[in-house]
């Protein structure tokens, strides 16, 4: 079938929409028509030198629609079903069988090469040549992709499907960190370096659970202003030369949990030496230079790497759009809405800091 998709053509190049060629769903597997996509930094990967996925590819991993066709052996979603796509999974090894399906076997694989695991894409442009299209098992920054079973969530007709896309990706991997890989309890410390996306998410977490003390920390005012809006107690500006100082400070000595969206190598430090003891810090950010740390600031703290979460976008997406019925997770703050076709200045808001999280809407198919 014919579809419109923002087709990144060289690393350094613009996105370009293109009418191209889409197969039809195959076993396992489902044809969702985009309502929404939201646009993550992650999308920004296929950019890089040394990305597993190069140009041309369809990229965007937060997408959310509705069924439209269902391939052999789908038998959990339907058509017609409004669904959020998240990240790809095998659905067999021990991590998928044991409900931590981020950390599956086959997750680079299925994720970040932009194709299925046999090498095949399903998309062609008006020459014949092939388009990687299977970015996070969706590629959604198009007017339909395809995606697997295991990786969409069925959600309730009567809500907004426009805003829900987020949720597969950024605001899973902010709200997951805290909620189950960190799981921080109420009455606990956690501070946040970036108030991005992923940042502001763990913040709402963290207030929904009943963190007593909840520490931003960002270069940005605006940002600051609004993690204190969603639920932070405290704010730091990231350039304060004691901003270490300042954290144990509010805490009593250091957090109990500490969260790095950034990737930034001074900030992790930063991020670890606000701990106290027995404190855990996340990491999500993606390191572009190797990480030195001093190893008695490692003494008795724990650093994990995440990987969305940690979390089953199965149980957890259910439960943040449970609280944001209930007025406990306003995710929908985050977002500024961008047509397909302004993909590019969409981009460019989101790596600048203007707008935390874009969602590009695809035009309606005809009437």
């Amino acid at each position: 079938m014919k579809m419109t998709a923002a087709v990144l053509r060289q690393a350094d190049g613009p996105y370009v929409l293109e009418e191209v060629e889409l197969d039809p769903p195959g076993a396992g597997e489902l044809l969702v028509r985009v309502v929404g996509a939201g646009l993550c930094h992650t999308d920004v990967v296929p950019r890089g030198t040394a990305s597993f996925s190069p140009p041309p590819i369809i990229t965007g991993h937060e997408g959310a629609g509705v069924v439209e066709a269902v391939g052999a052996g789908v038998d959990r979603v339907a058509v017609g079903d409004h669904v959020v796509l998240s990240f790809d999974t095998c659905g067999d090894c021990a991590k998928c069988r044991g409900g931590r399906p981020p950390y599956c076997d086959q997750f680079l694989l299925r994720n970040l090469l932009g194709r299925r695991v046999d090498g095949s894409t399903g998309v062609r442009d008006a020459a014949g040549g092939e388009i990687a299209s299977r970015w996070f098992g969706q590629s959604s920054f198009a007017t339909y992709c395809v995606a697997a079973e295991r990786n969409v969530v069925v959600v309730d007709k009567a809500l907004p499907l426009e805003k829900l896309g987020p949720l597969g990706c950024g605001i899973l991997t902010g709200a997951g960190s805290v909620l189950v890989q960190l799981a921080v309890p109420a009455g606990a410390s956690l501070v946040v370096f970036g108030a991005g996306a992923v940042g502001l998410s763990a913040i709402m977490a963290a207030k929904a659970v009943g963190a007593a003390t909840i520490i931003a920390v960002d270069l940005h005012a605006h940002r600051l202003e609004l993690a204190t809006e969603l639920g932070a107690t405290h704010v730091l500006d990231g350039a304060a030369a004691d901003l270490v100082q300042q954290v144990q400070a509010l805490t009593g000595g250091g957090a109990e949990f500490g969260f790095d969206t950034t990737g930034n190598v001074a900030v992790i430090g930063n991020a670890i030496g606000a701990l106290r003891q027995g404190g855990h810090c996340g990491l999500v950010g993606i390191q572009t230079e190797p990480i030195t740390l001093d190893p008695v600031a490692l003494i008795g703290k724990t650093v994990s790497g995440i990987l969305e979460g940690g979390a089953d976008p199965r149980v957890v997406i259910p439960m943040l759009i449970d609280w944001w019925r209930a007025g406990e997770f306003p995710f929908d703050r985050l977002i500024e809405t961008f047509p397909l076709d302004e993909i590019n200045a969409a981009e460019e808001a989101s790596l600048s800091g203007k707008v935390v999280k874009p969602v590009l809407l695809p035009p309606a198919p005809p009437a």
